[in-house]
């Protein structure tokens, strides 16, 4: 634990708040089932603000949010940070654009990361709701959101991710069996995008059931 902060308290209390109250909602759509999921935020240029390991998140509270640094290394708490804060971390650190990385567990994303996890990909293709991704103004484009294989060795993962993050601008990926890992400039990007991915893969998974893809 790195024991000296240079982050602002005030800057934590806020990025708290507003965490905790974003992941009650989503936990509440069932999203974040039993102690599941983790959650950040960019504090400054070199901290995040994010969820701490075990915690049930339907009743997280503003002192069950952590800081780390972009190492992923913990910050003036005893607070132990998530296996998957690296994940989180080298989002940060490939854009100082991102503000906010979101990672859930809901059904639909967890069956949609099984179904396509040999394909290791999900194309979304002529939806209108393509325009909720930032940089899409048309519903005539398509998107592929991979799939990576589950892996308990995160700094391989991080690498797979991080080959991709070069390859072009990217919104989110799942991992099999797992969930989905979404990010924004802020709250509401990042909210928008998992919300869209979530509605567009329910859409795959119902077309896939009637047989029509």
């Amino acid at each position: 634990m790195n024991n000296h902060a240079s982050f602002s308290p005030s800057a934590l209390a806020e990025k708290a708040s507003e965490i905790v109250s974003n992941v009650r909602e989503l936990s509440a759509l069932g999203w974040t089932p039993a102690t599941s999921s983790n959650f950040s935020m960019r504090l400054d240029s070199r901290h995040v603000a994010i969820t701490s390991s075990g915690k049930d998140k339907g009743r997280l509270k503003s002192e069950d949010i952590m800081v780390v640094d972009l190492e992923g290394h913990a910050v003036a708490t005893s607070l132990k940070p998530s296996a998957e804060t690296l994940l989180h971390t080298q989002l940060y650190k490939h854009s100082p654009g991102i503000g906010c990385v979101l990672h859930t567990h809901s059904r639909v994303q967890t069956v949609a990361s099984r179904l396509y996890a040999k394909a290791g990909k999900i194309r979304l293709e002529g939806y209108e709701l393509l325009k909720a991704f930032r940089g899409n103004e048309t519903h005539e484009t398509a998107i592929d959101v991979p799939v990576f294989p589950n892996s308990q060795d995160m700094i391989s993962l991080a690498g797979k991710v991080q080959r991709l993050l070069y390859s072009g601008p990217i919104w989110g990926y799942l991992i099999d069996g797992h969930g989905l890992y979404a990010w924004g400039q802020d709250m509401a990007e990042a909210r928008r995008h998992l919300e869209a991915f979530e509605f567009l893969f329910a859409c795959e998974l119902d077309l896939r059931r009637l047989g029509a893809n």
